[in-house]
């Protein structure tokens, strides 16, 4: 890996460096040639466009300047706030959307905020359609930044913050859990006395005082995972990062060299040097080799590092979540053991984790190997990530073959690699035997689980890899007959393929394109893309296949009655349709064939009665399978009015995927299947259709009130899904798919709690399981056969799987004098979730969180929200139903930040031509009814507040 390193940066500095000394060298008093109205463009599928001439189904954000005013850490971060159309998951709830990067196939969190230029969202059909099969289902282009012409300019940006956790599940002591699970014995039909003696997993009111009087944590544990003895209240993050851009008409040169470094939440153990780090070396180099070729290079290495304490089991935030607070007591104070209990002494003498001096490791032969013991002896892992990127272009003017005609080629090599090594401990646990002396708790003996052993040597695994090779290569041809007719086509042939390590099949791109473009004076507009697409995943003879898309567009404000309009500054409205051909939905290669396996045992001998092999048929064969479809009807209205005061684009669109590949059990006569033994002649067939309809839209204000400028955004995307055709037996109507959204949850209908045992016998019986009692969780009978079974579950609201189905964002700049303040909001609205988490759904020996206080009892019948406690599955509370629904609804103060640019005359006699200072925080605030829920994370690392200062600096 080193030796793959040093080869790179020397290559890099080899062929730029030369480059870059001329460019600068040349760089004064020069015209930039080769960036001219470089902010007017916008990419798209293989060109640059004029943002006037954009025809629909694509919005862009301009990062770099974005970034002037609200600095964030993250490529594609809450860009729902500025454009329509993108929800935070996906392009017009569809799912898999592919990222470029440059052009090529990348990860959009290699690339950071500080290395971007523009991202465009590629939305509509016909703005994808020129990049085939796997950009379906919408196209993320992050264009990073070039060098321009001019001096040298060298940007130096710095970072410092602080994250602070917004909230920490709240888990009940030991006292009141060992209380509340000898209610759930009772509940469960123990003997309460003995529950309350301390028979039968009970325990007795004695024990649990001392639990609740905290003398002695160490023999009557009550750990919290969350307290300040193992977790801090904010940990660093840290970035710098140099930009180095200038050249002539020549070249220019562009570096972007930037490193930051994140702490971690834990403040214990070889847990508290966790940490996070990247460096970055991108750059690149634009080339005007003479008037009919000019070429580029880009090329960007990335360096990550993680470092993190070894977990032999669960990691912390699993262990937060599931060890109860009275099971082991994580350290305990040497001061405790007997004195002349010369053995133990022994013991811990002889151990090699005695910690600060004063403790040894607390456990049981239950917690052998426990997350507090892992985190101070268990050793750490390192998790290394290297990431190589290179591309090179070519472009070509053949004026002097014909006027108007160029040939442009990219090709491009990506190295991804990561792997982990690590230093594993093995270590032992102490579970101490406690007596009373005179009043004091004294150990009078430990027995020890496990051996301190450490081998030293460093362990290598998880290695992975990923290449990725891609190459386009096209013809663009632009003519104008008269000034008044203009056209513009090209050809396209590209492709790319990915190799993943352990994986057989290579992910693959190949496709050839037409677009043909034509504007009648800059009024009418007709852009027609086709595709010829290609996928190894489907039989011979459907491999291949032709994508259609279809764009008329009309510049309203060109029309006579407009054009002497002080109102309208430009209206622009555009109409496509297009289908498209993927094959994003077919999970596996050779779903077409017929698969068979062998098992024995299957059968017995017709004769002897001996085990034979069987031969089983698994599925059949469709010679037929094909490409999944997206069909789109689409419209855009895009507007600037008042001298671009306000600025406008709405998007509406209903779009289909017509061929999802399932076992259609529906289709086939019922003797294609047979359970005994398990076999299937239903072939995979392209048969289930969704649907979605909805629109989106950004308006941007602009007003200056006095000495301040004002500019407000809003944003939004709103759609609904529909499975308008599904392969599905059922008995009535509500359990009907079809027609139902795709995101659709399922589940029972609550009607409260039982209050009585004979509320439970005149009621449909429950069947999913234990003895239903008083306190269980009732359900509505929807077909009336006085049962509740799985016949009973009704479609319940949507779950939003690919987005909310209202996304919504609003934007604030104000800037006075030298002073700007920024803020971002966000809403996602309309969709539901479960409460279904441990945390929640508190069976048998689980921890309790403190919902469970509000349980149902006889005493509380009428105000409870929570079902009886129990000790056994509690299969018939704990399953999806309304009564674990939510809302997720909810509106999200994103950002603020406050920046101050230092006026220019106090830099007159400084090195710097820029000085800017800011600060800002970001995931500020929640607004919700459920926020105690949406902001609570119970096995993960915890929700944070991010607090910044930084400076940017321009010399």
């Amino acid at each position: 890996m080193k030796h793959i390193q040093t080869r790179f940066i020397l290559f890099a500095m080899f062929v730029l460096f030369p480059f870059l000394m001329e460019a600068q060298t040349l760089a004064e008093n020069e015209t930039d040639s080769l960036n001219t109205d470089k902010d007017q463009l916008v990419q798209v599928s293989y060109r640059k466009v004029a943002q006037s001439d954009l025809l629909g189904g694509v919005s862009v954000v301009n990062l770099e300047e974005l970034m002037k005013k609200n600095y964030n850490t993250y490529s594609l971060d809450n860009m729902q706030g500025y454009i329509g159309g993108w929800n935070g998951n996906s392009l017009w709830g569809m799912g898999e959307y592919l990222v470029l990067v440059d052009g090529i196939p990348r990860d959009a969190n290699n690339v950071v905020p500080t290395e971007i230029e523009q991202i465009t969202f590629l939305k509509g059909a016909s703005a994808v359609v020129l990049y085939g099969s796997r950009a379906a289902k919408g196209v993320v282009y992050i264009s990073t930044k070039r060098g321009t012409t001019g001096p040298l300019q060298i940007n130096v940006r710095a970072n410092t913050g602080y994250h602070v956790s917004k909230s920490h599940p709240k888990y009940l002591g030991s006292a009141e859990y060992l209380t509340l699970y000898n209610e759930a014995l009772i509940n469960d039909g123990t003997d309460p006395d003995r529950v309350w003696a301390g028979q039968l997993g009970g325990t007795t009111q004695e024990e649990i005082y001392k639990f609740a009087s905290g003398n002695n944590p160490y023999r009557f544990p009550n750990v919290d995972f969350y307290s300040s003895d193992y977790l801090k209240e904010a940990y660093n993050r840290t970035d710098v990062t140099t930009e180095i851009s200038g050249g002539n008409e020549r070249a220019h040169f562009y570096t972007n060299i930037g490193y930051y470094n994140q702490k971690d939440v834990f403040a214990f153990g070889e847990a508290e040097n966790n940490n996070t780090s990247r460096l970055n070396i991108r750059g690149n180099i634009d080339l005007k080799l003479n008037d009919a070729i000019s070429a580029y290079i880009n090329a960007n290495a990335t360096f990550y590092d993680a470092k993190s304490a070894n977990a032999s089991g669960d990691n912390y935030w699993a262990s937060a979540a599931n060890l109860r607070p009275n099971r082991v007591a994580p350290l305990i104070p040497l001061s405790y053991i007997d004195p002349n209990a010369l053995s133990s002494w022994n013991l811990v003498n002889n151990s090699r984790n005695i910690i600060g001096g004063e403790y040894f490791l607390g456990g049981t032969q239950t917690e052998l190997n426990n997350i507090f013991a892992d985190y101070y002896a268990g050793g750490y892992s390192k998790w290394t990530s290297r990431q190589f990127q290179f591309d090179t272009g070519i472009d070509f003017d053949l004026a002097s073959v014909l006027e108007g005609l160029s040939f442009h080629t990219q090709f491009a090599v990506d190295y991804a690699t990561s792997y982990s090594t690590s230093y594993n401990n093995s270590y032992a646990v102490f579970a101490p035997s406690w007596y009373n002396y005179n009043g004091t708790d004294v150990i009078a003996g430990l027995t020890k689980y496990g051996n301190d052993e450490s081998s030293g040597v460093q362990n290598i695994g998880g290695s992975t890899s990923r290449q990725t090779i891609a190459f386009s290569g096209y013809f663009n041809y632009e003519t104008s007959i008269n000034k008044a007719h203009h056209f513009n086509a090209m050809l396209i042939a590209a492709g790319y393929q990915q190799t993943m390590s352990e994986v057989y099949h290579r992910t693959s791109n190949a496709n050839l394109a037409l677009q043909l473009g034509y504007n009648y004076l800059g009024k009418y507009y007709a852009d027609f893309g086709l595709a010829g697409v290609h996928s190894a995943k489907l039989p011979e003879g459907n491999r291949s296949a032709l994508s259609p898309s279809l764009t008329l567009g009309w510049k309203i404000s060109e029309e006579d009655f407009l054009a002497s309009s002080s109102v309208v500054d430009d209206l622009v409205l555009s109409v496509s349709a297009s289908s498209l051909n993927t094959d994003l939905d077919i999970e596996e290669y050779y779903m077409y064939e017929a698969n068979f396996n062998q098992s024995d045992g299957a059968w017995w001998g017709w004769y002897d009665g001996a085990v034979e092999r069987s031969t089983n048929s698994r599925r059949g064969s469709n010679p037929e399978l094909s490409f999944i479809k997206r069909k789109e009807l689409s419209a855009n209205l895009k507007a600037s009015l008042w001298n671009k005061k306000v600025i406008a684009n709405a998007s509406v669109f209903v779009n289909t995927m017509e061929g999802l590949i399932i076992e259609p059990m529906t289709l086939y006569p019922n003797y294609f299947f047979t359970y005994w033994p398990d076999a299937s002649f239903i072939p995979n067939v392209n048969y289930n259709n969704d649907k979605r309809t909805g629109f989106d839209f950004s308006v941007n204000y602009n007003k200056q009130i006095g000495e301040v400028d004002f500019t407000l955004g809003v944003a939004g995307t709103y759609y609904t899904t529909e499975a308008t055709q599904r392969d599905q037996i059922y008995d009535y109507d509500y359990q009907k798919y079809e027609g139902r959204p795709i995101d659709g949850i399922w589940g029972l209908q609550a009607d409260g709690f039982f209050q009585s045992a004979e509320e439970v016998a005149n009621s449909p019986e429950q069947t999913f399981g234990g003895t239903v009692k008083a306190g269980d969780i009732k359900y509505i009978d929807q077909n009336d056969d006085n049962l509740i079974d799985e016949k009973d579950i009704v479609y319940l609201g949507r779950g939003g799987w690919s987005g909310a189905p209202l996304t919504t964002g609003v934007n604030l700049t104000a800037k006075w004098k030298n002073f700007t303040l920024f803020a971002l909001g966000t809403g996602n609205f309309g969709a539901y979730a479960m409460k279904n988490s441990s945390y929640y759904w508190a069976f048998g020996d689980r921890k309790y969180s403190e919902i469970v206080r509000d349980r149902w009892t006889e005493e509380t019948k009428a105000t409870a929200t929570y079902p009886s406690l129990t000790t056994k599955s509690g299969s018939n509370n704990f399953r999806d139903s309304d009564f674990w629904m939510y809302k997720t609804d909810r509106f999200n103060l994103a950002k603020v930040q406050l920046t101050y640019d230092l006026p220019k005359s106090v830099l007159t006699n400084f090195l710097f031509h820029e000085i800017s200072t800011y600060v800002s925080g970001s995931n500020l605030l929640t607004i919700s009814e459920e926020r105690d829920v949406l902001e609570l994370n119970t096995t993960s690392a915890p929700q944070t507040r991010f607090y910044n200062i930084g400076i940017k600096a321009v010399f």
